[in-house]
């Protein structure tokens, strides 16, 4: 299939659902939870590269012994499960992943149908932050100059005081960087924007806010069956969205 018509493809498959997700994502956030900071957005496209940096947060007050109880990097690990586990709901099955043991597949459907693959992921954790990374390969979705460049798909999860006794805030941030989109070159940045960078926001919107319930999927791969040692995050330089 020639490389314009698989971006059409993939185009009328991501719009075919935008209504749909639009509905289903509008999920309520659980009434025992205190809002702090409902969920953002900061999606740019640099100029001269054509790389997109995409940044959604939301910040909520918890109970301290729930997250405590939950503070691990097995759960860390599960976290990352559930944001795939979303993402295939949200679309309404269309789009699957698939594991190995060193890459993850976002296909349409099938695995020949690859529109993502990521490495395996990175995991970094403290008592104050949890990162879950995976760094992106290549795919469908992926212009040829950002294959297996340094373009990453993050989780990022910091415990922060909280005003209410007895709780913490959570801050989750998921961060989409230096990805050369597909559509952006085949066809046009404008395409991409009402297109595929909508559905990423939307479907991220919605995985934010149904954090709230805590209802955190089985790990597919189970790396971490144990509490276990895994590096602390590296330090950040700027302010974080």
């Amino acid at each position: 299939m020639a490389p314009a018509a698989i971006a059409a493809a993939l185009i009328a498959a991501v719009a075919g659902v935008y209504v749909g997700l639009r509905r289903r994502l509008g999920q309520r956030v659980p009434a025992d939870v205190d809002v702090v900071r409902d969920v953002d957005d900061a999606t740019a496209i640099d100029s001269s590269t054509g790389a997109v940096r995409s940044v959604q947060s939301a910040e909520v007050s918890l109970p301290a012994a729930t997250i405590d109880a939950l503070w691990s990097p097995l759960y860390l690990e599960r976290l990352a499960r559930t944001y795939w586990r979303f993402l295939t709901r949200a679309t309404l099955g269309l789009v699957r992943v698939y594991y190995t043991e060193g890459e993850r597949y976002v296909c349409l459907l099938a695995r020949p149908f690859k529109l993502i693959t990521f490495r395996a992921p990175e995991y970094e954790m403290d008592e104050r932050r949890g990162v879950v990374r995976w760094r992106i390969a290549r795919g469908l979705l992926v212009a040829r100059r950002g294959h297996d460049s340094d373009g990453y798909l993050e989780i990022d999860v910091e415990r922060r005081p909280s005003a209410r006794p007895g709780c913490v805030n959570v801050a989750v941030e998921v961060e989409v960087a230096n990805f050369y989109p597909a559509i952006a070159y085949r066809l046009s940045r404008f395409v991409y924007s009402q297109t595929q960078s909508r559905i990423h926001v939307i479907v991220t919107h919605g995985f934010l806010r149904s954090l709230a319930k805590l209802d955190l999927e089985e790990s597919v791969v189970g790396r971490f069956v144990a509490p276990d040692e895994v590096p602390p995050p590296h330090a950040r330089a700027g302010a974080r969205v």
